[in-house]
């Protein structure tokens, strides 16, 4: 059996909702789980998937993870299906996440900005939140962003919105 995994993709910012959606099969029909964690509560769940005749289905869930108890801003999506032998887990998908709500409270969608010359986070942040000191999200968002002192004209950075 396998799976694919394609979506979300990794460090996708995602709100009190997941979306998992890809394929999965190699048996006429089976039973996956999926899990979402990150490392403190998690979220568990399983889907059926196949094409009735040993190929491959698509699936798409949609996993709540409002009333998780998360503490971290990075979480996993892991899907993932369970030996019938020794309940062990087999061909485990991992997919790394970003979690809105724990970088804006109320999460909803991230605008894109593109740093021009001369900017900084503590800037980008002062102008879309109204305190530079909340440049914090700004890095928590855009996990690529290794050294927040070296930022670039050009690059796209993702602001966390709430409602």
């Amino acid at each position: 059996m396998s799976i694919e995994v394609q979506q979300p993709q990794p460090h996708d910012i995602v709100g009190d909702t997941v979306m998992v959606a890809g394929t999965a099969g190699g048996a006429f029909e089976a039973n996956f789980n999926y899990r979402v964690t990150e490392g403190h509560d998690e979220v568990t769940g399983y889907f059926m998937a196949g094409d009735g005749i040993g190929g491959h289905g698509q699936f798409q869930v949609a996993v709540d993870v409002s009333g998780a108890a998360f503490t971290l801003h990075t979480a996993f999506v892991e899907v993932f299906h369970v030996s019938a032998r020794d309940g062990s887990e087999l061909d485990t998908q991992v997919v790394p996440i970003i979690l809105g709500g724990l970088i804006v409270p109320g999460y909803d969608t991230y605008l894109e900005h593109v740093v021009s010359s001369g900017e900084t986070l503590w800037g980008i942040a002062q102008t879309h939140y109204g305190n530079g000191s909340l440049h914090h999200r700004l890095l928590h968002a855009n996990p690529a962003i290794t050294n927040p002192n070296l930022i670039r004209v050009g690059d796209v950075i993702r602001v966390p919105r709430a409602l």
